[in-house]
């Protein structure tokens, strides 16, 4: 027996659409049905997390996910993979050398930094399952019944890392998936691996694909709209010295 979004706790965006803010690192995660398969949207930060999610999707759909979207290579987005062994995981292409064993310490790494338990973080980046599927340009995934619901998956980066990709759900409202491109609850961070050159140039790509009535759901915080994602480009253009 499936549960209502509400009865989930899941924040219903669009029909068949839907995300939650997982605690801790208050990191998004985005869910999309179709008749035909069960789209996820980040994996969480560890075995406890990806196992959530997947109960949880299993709960909302009656079915287990089928495809994972991985939004950008880090822990608190991809080190819950090993609950999706069986799905199709996608990412932006490159994301995978980023997940050689030189990077999985340092995702490790990062991950006990930011206070996840050393044990837990070495057993997630044992098990972590990566992109099976790199995403250059455009990838349409059909969720069935044959064109009845389409999601765009969209390699817009680099950005906030060198592997950014965006899910884009067409739809009234249109909803895109941001992950880390985009900030709600606090400001964007730039790590060593971003390219900040580039990041005002990936939002203007999130702008067009998504246009001024989508809802834009960020890698952490509340859902914004389009004038949310202007001013934040805007920001970033300045913070970094970038010309338009």
């Amino acid at each position: 027996m499936t549960v209502t979004w509400e009865e989930s706790g899941w924040e219903q965006l669009a029909p068949g659409v839907g995300r939650c803010r997982l605690p801790v690192w208050d990191c998004t995660a985005g869910l999309v049905v179709g008749a035909d398969g069960v789209l996820l949207v980040d994996a969480g930060s560890g075995p406890a997390e990806g196992a959530r999610l997947r109960a949880e999707a299993l709960a909302l759909t009656g079915r287990r996910v089928t495809h994972l979207a991985l939004t950008h290579p880090h822990f608190d987005h991809v080190l819950g993979s090993s609950a999706f062994a069986d799905a199709e995981v996608f990412g932006a292409v490159g994301m995978e050398t980023v997940l050689t064993a030189r990077g999985r310490a340092e995702l490790r790494a990062d991950a006990v930094r930011y206070g996840l338990d050393a044990g837990v973080a070495q057993e997630a980046v044992d098990a972590l399952v990566p992109p099976r599927h790199p995403v250059s340009g455009e990838w349409t995934l059909d969720l069935g019944p044959a064109g009845g619901r389409q999601v765009l998956l969209a390699n817009v980066g680099p950005g906030h890392t060198a592997h950014d990709l965006a899910v884009l759900v067409p739809g009234s409202p249109e909803v895109v998936f941001c992950g880390d491109l985009v900030e709600e609850s606090g400001e964007p961070q730039a790590g060593p691996d971003a390219v900040p050159s580039h990041w005002p140039a990936a939002l203007d790509r999130l702008l067009e694909l998504g246009g001024e009535d989508a809802r834009y759901v960020p890698g952490h915080g509340a859902v914004v709209d389009a004038a949310f994602v202007r001013a934040q480009r805007d920001a970033l253009a300045a913070r970094f010295g970038v010309s338009d």
